[in-house]
């Protein structure tokens, strides 16, 4: 009984942590693993077992997939097909949330939306209308898409793997699609219906050509030849006043000097174009002595070129940019790129943008040569939204890494070789193919992730091993106990849904599933039907923005608040947990 108290506590602490997000959930897990391990709650030699565990080795196998059908074009050429789409408002609705759905059945949800949102906020400026109204059922979309098959979710790859140590016999590929297509054609259908009483227009999507004025924000400056920064560097200038301000393009006669380095000097007769905030600019109008010299194509003339480009960037979850602000990380100075402006939530937040701290879902408007900016998306983790172009490198081989893919999926699904073998194989495939390049392939695996189900599962285990998921199970049979069956299995539903909200989906799964056995066990049924519910539940985080990162990616484009997403998410969770308990009866019969 103390083991099943201590291990109760560990758990409980590592979900308060991670709802608290202080600190990154990988490290809450390996600490939460680590102090089980010294209380003796997880044996020594199984502390590290998750490392090597079939289903961590396949999440990863999955992801380096992912990336190279995402680098290669295929979800593009999809994509492309909303070109042909008529103009009506609807209809392009359905169009993007069913190709995003139906990727993720078999592609990151992530990866998928990067790829998506740039369609969505391109049809929003030509007749979609407001993109605010699209982008929360499409992020919706991709966690019912995920559903569809084994490997649409890391928790589905979890489910199935402990099925097999506790049946010794994995689920298949198509498996969950029963139950999961069904919810997916459901859920999507409502959201037709219903989105657009349910979904927030947000404020900023009045506009429709982003969350940026262009000319609030740039101002044109000449430098008369009495000015007093003749000669002065533009590090020297730009350190006149403490306001922060830069200048983010000069033009000297017919030269148009675009990103212009700190050391570059101003001379007499430059035009500037500066960022400041209405205030700054009237100081350093008194201090510099140079005038005004207004133009309202200000952006058009001097902010872009061949080799310059603005680019819109979403910061992803995982992105390095987060907790940093523009002065900590100096991208000018290192790499001739300006951060024009922040957009949170659809809120310009420019007036002290050096010292914003970058979250999840900011937008970030940046300026630079077209390849290092490139450069900097992929290596600080942001998708862009503004240049779908800028994937440079992306060779456009989509029928060889679609081959491998279809190939890895009908070997595993015929039986021949086991799912992580197929997956692996097809991974190995593309690298040694120069799909995807051996320099990316460590890159494009969600290491947070891997750490997190390998510290997870021996918490798992431990909680079976001690008891504890026996105990917790009988007392969730305890609140329906003159109940029906399909009472226990909606409590396990609802209260999966509720956890994966708040904790990451794969870690839900593998401290559910031990529970869902042990239910199926005190009421002596199949335990498929449970398992089902936790990979469902798991799977569909639909109220809060932290509960998956397709919603944090959707946040800063679509200018949700926090409290938006229970509006759409709080009646089709209800939708899901009343049509799945059914469909999961009927597929999965407890008793058959």
């Amino acid at each position: 009984m103390v083991d099943q108290l201590l291990i109760g506590l560990i758990i409980l602490g590592a979900l308060i942590l991670f709802v608290w997000n202080r600190w990154r959930y990988d490290l809450v897990a390996m600490f939460a693993l680590l102090v089980a391990a010294t209380l003796g709650l997880v044996p020594a030699n199984e502390v590290f077992s998750g490392f090597g565990n079939a289903a961590v080795i396949t999440v990863a196998a999955v992801l380096i997939i992912g990336h190279a059908l995402w680098r290669s074009g295929v979800v593009d050429a999809l994509a492309m097909l909303m070109q042909r789409v008529g103009g009506q408002p609807l209809v392009q609705m359905i169009m993007l949330t069913s190709i995003t759905a139906a990727c993720s059945a078999f592609i990151s949800n992530t990866g998928t939306m990067a790829i998506m949102i740039p369609i969505a906020l391109h049809l929003s400026r030509s007749g979609l209308g407001h993109a605010s109204t699209v982008l929360m059922p499409m992020a919706f979309g991709s966690l019912l898409g995920g559903t569809i098959s084994l490997i649409g979710t890391p928790s589905n790859i979890l489910i199935a793997d402990i099925r097999h140590d506790a049946l010794g016999e994995s689920y298949g590929m198509f498996d969950f699609t029963p139950v999961g297509l069904s919810l997916t054609v459901i859920g999507l259908v409502f959201m037709w219906v219903t989105s657009r009483w349910l979904v927030p227009i947000s404020g900023n999507q009045q506009h429709t050509q982003g969350p940026y004025d262009m000319g609030e924000y740039l101002t044109e400056l000449w430098v008369p030849p009495e000015a007093n920064c003749i000669d002065a560097t533009l590090y020297e200038f730009e350190n006149k006043l403490p306001d922060r301000f830069i200048v983010v393009a000069i033009k000297r006669g017919k030269e148009i000097i675009t990103a212009p380095r700190p050391y570059q000097r101003i001379k007499a007769e430059d035009i500037l174009v500066v960022e400041a905030s209405a205030d700054t600019l009237q100081r350093l109008l008194d201090i510099t002595h140079v005038e005004l010299n207004a133009d309202e194509t200000i952006a058009d003339r001097f902010l872009v070129s061949d080799e310059i480009h603005i680019v819109e960037g979403v910061v992803g979850p995982n992105s390095r940019l987060v907790g940093r602000s523009a002065a900590d990380l100096r991208l000018r100075h290192r790499f001739g790129v300006n951060v024009l402006a922040v957009a949170r939530q659809g809120q310009s937040l420019q007036p002290t943008l050096a010292n914003i701290r970058f979250k999840p879902g900011d937008v970030l408007l940046l300026q630079g040569n077209a390849e290092i900016l490139a450069d900097i998306l992929r290596r600080f983790g942001c998708y862009p939204l503004a240049r779908r172009s800028l994937r440079i490198g992306a060779n456009k081989r989509i029928f060889q890494p679609l081959c491998y893919f279809l190939a890895a999926i009908v070997v595993s699904a015929l039986g021949w070789v086991s799912v992580p073998v197929a997956f692996v194989a097809a991974a190995g495939a593309m690298v040694l193919t120069n799909v995807i390049p051996l320099r990316e392939l460590y890159e494009q695996v969600d290491w947070p992730i891997v750490v997190l189900l390998a510290a997870t599962i021996p918490l798992g285990g431990a909680l079976e091993r001690t008891g504890a998921a026996h105990t917790i199970a009988n007392g969730v049979l305890a609140l329906g106990q003159s109940a029906p069956l399909v009472v226990a299995l909606a409590l396990l539903l609802v209260l999966t849904m509720v956890l994966s909200n708040v904790v990451n989906n794969a870690a839900t799964a593998v401290l559910m599933a031990p529970i869902a056995l042990n239910m199926a066990v005190g009421l002596e049924a199949s335990p498929d039907p449970f398992l089902m519910a936790v990979a469902i539940g798991a799977a569909l985080p639909l109220l809060f923005p932290l509960g998956h990162q397709v919603n944090i990616l959707v946040m800063g484009p679509g200018g949700y608040r926090f409290s938006d997403y229970w509006r759409l998410g709080l009646p089709l969770t209800v939708l899901i947990i009343v049509t799945a308990i059914p469909l999961i009866l009927w597929f999965w019969p407890p008793h058959g």
